[in-house]
Parts: structure tokens; sequence; C-alpha cells
């Protein structure tokens, strides 16, 4: 008995530092350009579950069955909750253990597109799911956003924005946080954990509305739009549903070899989603009961207080020795107080702890917040004049250090070291519960599902050789320390030699930036272009050799359409005021989920057309193709490095994308569809950029409208006075599309990657 107890606190300890874990794996994963460190599921999960529901649509099946019986046990809590108080507790409770997962619902999909794989079915049905979950084209209408407008409404937002101040939060368990914590982590190493993902995210659908969400609507139905809060339904009437997309993107993977990665990634979900969930009931359905709330408002002051309260004595103890008590055990401090002179049971309008010592002329005002007072005027009203000691709850933690507590309506009771899988029976005709095998199976030993497992990241950590090997390796979203130092260090030479002649350099945006907006400069570009296209309409075409080469050298840049862009497919920028725009061009670039207008296959069937069958892009021999000049990956390289960095170089990426997406607008496709057309081309390429690209409603137009909602934040943000060396980096980053190529200039590329590799050598 001794061994099994001594084994039973050893688990409930590791299982309590993996969810400490967890939550710093949170806050880690939040920044695009961090380095959380490599997690993977543990291979059990794919080895044990083999012989249990097979399918993907049997798991789904069980994930839906699971999360409406969770459901209805929260909802139930309703019922128990006796007055408002109680009502207000439950639901403070669920909104918060919830908010780690739902602040990013969808958040584990961001970078599963790269400039590597935009033109594969299985990045355009994952982009489709993610940007239904973004709203894209609107800013603040992602899911994570409609979660925060709910604790908004039940003033319980304080530490919802940034996400990773939701970990300071003491309210948030760390339970919470053992499955969006490992997910983010994952999510930043897409290329290990493809196929977990896409099976994670299919549970996630299929369970739908988290069920502790259940007792929020059942008390307050109008309190947020539920359709958008539950990632498996549709945003519109019009749209296809989240799990159906969900299920498009898993039917996309499940004939590679990656697969079997779906079904332990769903597994390895659910069970996190169960744990967490029936640690939260416990500690949801305690919160009825007004000592628990009490006792924990206690727990979470007693380190403070123990400082402040070594005089006053309450049952023969001094407080700061009660104080100190009851950072781990607070239920002694909680009866002493109940039995004080400082509690009037029944009575908190007479009780001298509210009516005294925290009033507005007491020693202790403003100490509690007005819904801590209203904690502690529940527990007192809740004391009955007799049997006090009796009725302040068991002399035993709270549920937050239980974690293996399971709630009567969870599938399968779990436990770190085994799992019993229960087999339900379902009638498919009325697709209700009709009968359960009595006869259970016992899965072979899992481990604690909340621990990421850490191992070496699947990439060498070393500096590329060649600009050739430079564009293969930055084609995947994955990372080092040594190819994010590259990749900084490229950056900064680039825009180096972009500043350099710049007295000289033609057609600028203006020298400085009006609060009126960069709309009537974009117009003036537009006409430019239009009359420089009339005036050389004489001049003679490229021959159709020149036009062929032209149009191969440049596939390592048009392959990888948008790439400039691919830092803005992070969950924290794509839905910004700002960044939403840049997600909504990315999301054109590659056809908006329909493969028929992804522009990387646009292009490969136009230099079909030519002739040049290219490898895939993402492959090493597309980088060594013997038929690109190496001058032909400079400027992709540079997009390639420059869209890693979205928080460092933001301006100058707001700057390179008005460069981007108004430089053919008007002439340049004008007369590249004359040529295209003269030799029996496809212009369909040229075509299609013509029109979306445009300034009135097109991507040039949401390309200053970007610069325009950057730049009016910037005295609020950076401070007044700010604006003109911001500008400066915007104007920098838009002629880098288009640098000078000179000695003087290159010279002064190279100054300034070493300046950078040598202060990167001093740190």
């Amino acid at each position: 008995m001794q061994r099994q107890q001594a084994a039973a606190g050893t688990a409930a300890r590791r299982s309590r530092a993996v969810a400490e874990d967890c939550r710093t794996l949170y806050a880690q994963s939040a920044d695009p350009e961090g380095f959380p460190p490599p997690v993977a599921i543990p291979d059990e999960y794919s080895r044990a579950l083999t012989a249990f529901a097979q399918t993907l649509e049997e798991w789904e099946r069980r994930a839906g069955a699971w999360a409406a019986r969770a459901g209805d046990g929260y909802r139930a809590l309703a019922a128990r909750a006796v007055d408002q108080a109680a009502k207000d507790a439950l639901v403070r409770r669920a909104a918060l253990g919830a908010a780690p997962l739902a602040l990013v619902s969808g958040a584990w999909l961001q970078w599963l597109s790269s400039p590597g794989n935009g033109d594969s079915e299985l990045t355009m049905r994952t982009l489709a799911l993610y940007a239904q979950d973004l709203g894209a084209g609107h800013p603040g209408a992602d899911r994570g956003s409609a979660y925060r407008a709910l604790l908004h409404h039940l003033r319980l937002a304080d530490r919802a924005a940034p996400v990773t101040r939701l970990t300071q939060d003491p309210q948030v368990s760390d339970l919470a946080f053992a499955l969006p914590g490992p997910l983010l982590a994952m999510s930043r190493r897409p290329d290990e954990h493809r196929a977990e993902l896409v099976g994670a995210d299919l549970c996630l659908r299929a369970v739908g509305l988290l069920p502790p969400l259940a007792v929020v609507r059942e008390l307050l139905p109008a309190a947020a739009d539920w359709t958008v809060l539950d990632p498996g339904a549709a945003r519109r009437t019009d749209t296809p549903t989240g799990l159906a997309l969900a299920r498009a993107a898993a039917a996309a993977l499940a004939e590679s070899p990656d697969s079997p990665g779906l079904i332990a990634g769903f597994r390895w979900a659910l069970d996190l989603l169960q744990r967490w969930s029936s640690g939260l009931y416990e500690e949801v359905s305690a919160a009825l009961d007004p000592a628990f709330d009490m006792a924990e408002l206690l727990r979470l002051r007693a380190r403070e207080a123990a400082l402040y309260h070594q005089e006053f004595k309450v049952d023969g103890r001094t407080l700061g020795d009660w104080f100190t008590e009851a950072r781990t055990a607070p239920h002694g401090l909680l009866r002493a107080l109940a039995t004080s002179r400082l509690v009037r049971p029944g009575s908190p309008e007479r009780s001298p702890l509210l009516r005294g010592l925290i009033s507005e002329n007491g020693p202790m005002f403003r100490i509690f917040s007005p819904a801590d007072e209203a904690v502690i005027r529940r527990w007192i009203r809740s004391l009955p004049a007799a049997a006090v000691a009796d009725r302040n709850g068991p002399d035993t933690e709270t549920a937050r250090d239980t974690d293996t507590a399971m709630d009567p309506d969870t599938e399968t009771a779990m436990d770190p070291d085994t799992v019993t899988v229960t087999v339900v029976v379902t009638d498919t005709d009325t697709d209700t519960e009709t009968a359960t095998d009595t006869a259970t199976a016992t899965a072979p030993p899992l481990p604690a599902p909340m621990a990421p497992v850490r191992g070496p990241s699947a990439r060498p950590d070393r500096a590329p050789g060649t600009l050739r090997e430079a564009y293969h390796l930055l084609l995947s979203r994955d990372d080092t320390p040594a190819l994010r130092r590259y990749a900084t260090g490229y950056v900064h030479g680039w825009l180096a030699r972009s500043r350099v002649g710049w007295d000289t350099a033609g057609h600028l945006p203006p020298p400085r930036w009006d609060p009126r907006g960069l709309r009537p400069w974009l117009q003036e570009q537009h006409d430019r272009h239009g009359r420089e296209f009339e005036q050389g309409a004489d001049a003679p075409l490229p021959s159709k050799e020149a036009l062929v080469d032209a149009t191969v050298q440049l596939a390592p840049l048009t392959l990888i359409d948008g790439s400039w862009l691919q830092g803005f497919t992070d969950y924290g920028h794509a839905s910004s005021d700002v960044g939403h725009l840049l997600f909504s061009t990315y999301w054109d670039e590659l056809g908006n989920g329909d493969l028929g207008l992804n522009h990387p296959l646009i292009y490969r069937e136009v230099l079909r057309e030519m002739g040049a069958e290219l490898p895939p892009t993402a492959s090493r021999e597309f980088a060594q193709w013997p038929g690109f000049r190496e001058e032909s990956f400079e400027l992709p390289v540079y997009w390639l490095c420059i869209g890693r960095l979205p928080r460092t170089f933001l301006p100058e990426v707001l700057g390179l994308n008005v460069a981007m997406e108004l430089s053919g607008v008007g002439g340049g496709y004008r007369r590249a569809r004359i040529g295209l057309e003269k030799y029996g081309f496809s212009t369909r390429f040229v075509d299609i950029h013509n029109t979306i690209d445009n300034v009135a409603t097109g991507h040039s137009a949401w390309a200053a409208d970007a610069v325009d909602a950057y730049m009016a934040t910037v005295p609020l943000v950076l401070g007044p006075g700010c604006e003109p060396a911001i500008w400066e980096r915007v104007r920098t980053g838009y002629r880098s599309l288009n640098p000078p190529g000179g000695r003087r200039a290159r010279r002064a590329a190279r100054h300034a990657t070493r300046a950078y590799e040598s202060k990167g050598a001093m740190h």
C-alpha cells in the first residue's frame, strides 16, 4: 500500500510538472520568431491503439458522443446553482478554464502552408480551414477574438490580450494549457507534425463547442455568437462547416506515408481534452460551494498577506502563520475565519471583515477587487449560524490539485499509466446510444499524455553554404538558430544595398507619410504606369527565346508568390488591423483554396507550354536545376528571409508589399500579355495579376491600406516623433524590390551582413 501511495504521489508530481511545462510552452510558442523546444506525441499513441476504432470516422463518433455527454454534465450544473452568485461562479470558472484553448482556436494550423508546398492539395485544404477560423478579410473576426469578446462581456478579459498574458493569470490552472501548449509548439514545426496537427484539429472540430462552455451557454445564451465559438460549425450559412473542411484536409493527407499520425494526433487530442474537461468539471462543480471559491482566494493571496498579519491572532495563531500555511492548505484558515469575530455567519453586511477592514476607511482598502469582495460576501452569506466549522468544506486540497479526477460523463477513466476503453454500440438509424458492451478491453500502458516528449530537431543547426542551398532550406517553415541568423543577416545586407544611392532613386513613396493616406500617391503611380505603357507601345517585343528565358529565370521567384507575407499567417498577425490585409493577399496568391486559381500552378502551366518541366519547388533538385542562373535566386532568397521575420522587419515588409503589388499593374502586365499572346502562350497569369492587384479594390489598395493602418498606430505604440524613422524603413522596403546592383551597393550589403554577424557573435 505504501509503495502504491508513493507511486501515486510521484505520478501526481510528474503530472503537475508536465502541466507547468505546457504553460511555459504556450507562452514560448506565441512568438512567430521564437524558438519553442521540440515536442512530440509519444509513439505509444500509435502503437497502443491499433486494436481500437481503426478509422477516423469511428474516432469522430466517439469524440462527438463524449462531447455530448460531457456537455450535458456541465449543463446540469446550472440547475444546481441556487442563486446568481453561484451562477456567476460557474460561468467564471468555466470561461477562464476554456480560455487558453478557445483564445487560439485554429492557431495550430498557422504554419501548415509554406513557400515550398503552396501548390499542394493538402495546403489548400488546411488553408481554407484556417481562413474560415480567421474570418479572412476582416480584422478581429477570428474565433479567438470572438472568445475574447465573451470574456470582455463577462469582465474576465484582464489578461486575455495578448494571449501570453493568460499564462500569468493564477485563476487559470496549469491543466488548461496541457493541450494548447504542445499544439502551438508543434505548429511551429509543421514538417515534423503535419499529420498529428491535422488529426488533432479534426478531433477538436468533431468535439465542437468545448463541453465546459455548455454551462456558460445555458446560463447566458445571448452572451456570445456560439456558432463562431464552435470550430466544427460553419461561419456562415453559405459556407462549409469547419468539420467538413477538416475532413477534407484529413482526406488529402490520408494517402501519404504520414497518415498513421492522423489517428495518433486525434487520439492524443481527445485524451487531453477528456483529462482537462474532467479536471475542470471538478473545479466548476466545486465552485457551487462558496467555501471553494473562498479557499481559492485565500490561497492566491496568502503569500503577500503573510507579511502583514503578524500581530492579529485568530484561533490562537497569528494570521501571518495561518497565511503561510494557506499557500498550500487554505481550509484551516477558512474554518478559523468562519468562527472568528471578523465574520458574522449569514450576514456579510454586519461582518467586520467587510464592514470595517476592507471598507474605504479600513486598513485593507482596495486589497480586494470587487470580484474578490463578491466571493467573500457569498461565502459569509452561506455560513449557518450554528455548526459553522462543519460547513466550510473538507480538510482537503482544491480540485486544482487532482490531476486525474474524472466527471461521470467522461468516456474513459484515464490515470497516468493505463487507459480502459469502453466500446459503445450506437444505433446508426436513431443516432442514440442503445447499448454498452459490458466487456472492456485494456489498451497497453500509455505515457502521461500531457507530456510533450522532447527530442532533437529534425534539421541540423548549420547555415546554408550557397545561395541555392539557402533557397531550398528556406522553402520550409522549419527553423534553426543558424538558419535564422543567416536569414536575418541576408535581410540586413539586402536593405543596406537598397539604401545606396537613395538621393537619386526615382518613384519612391513620398518623403513624409501623409495622415490622409497613401491612396492618392498610389493612384498617381498607376497613372504613370499607364502613360509609360502608351509611350512604349511601339517598342519592339523581345524574341520568343528571350521571353522563354526570362519566364524560366523568374520561376524561383514566381513559384513562391506571396512568400514575403508568409509570416502573416501567424495567428497573432493574420486578423490584426494591419495583418488581415496581408493574410488576405497571401490567401489570394494561393487561390483562396481553389487549385485552379493557384498562382504557382498557373505559372507552371505557362512553363510547360514553353517546354520547361521543372522539378517540384520544394525539392533539392529544383534549387540545383542547371537551367537557372545563380542571380535568379538572389531576390527569392530575400523574399524567403524577410517573410520569416514579420515582427523584426514589419515596416520593410509593408513597403515591399506595396512595391510588389503595384509593380505590374497598369503597364508591366499589359506589355507582358502582348508578348505572351504573340507567341501563342497563355496570358492567364498576367491577366489575373492585372485585375486582382488593382489600385481600387485589389492587392495594391490593400497594401496601401496596411501601411496607413500601421503608420496611424506608430505615435501611440512607439511614441510621438517616431514616424519619420519608421516611414524611412517603409520606403526602404519599397525600394528593396529592385535595389541598385552596382559594386558600391553590393559592398554595402556585404558590410551590413558582416556587421550583423559580428554583433551576433559578441552576444
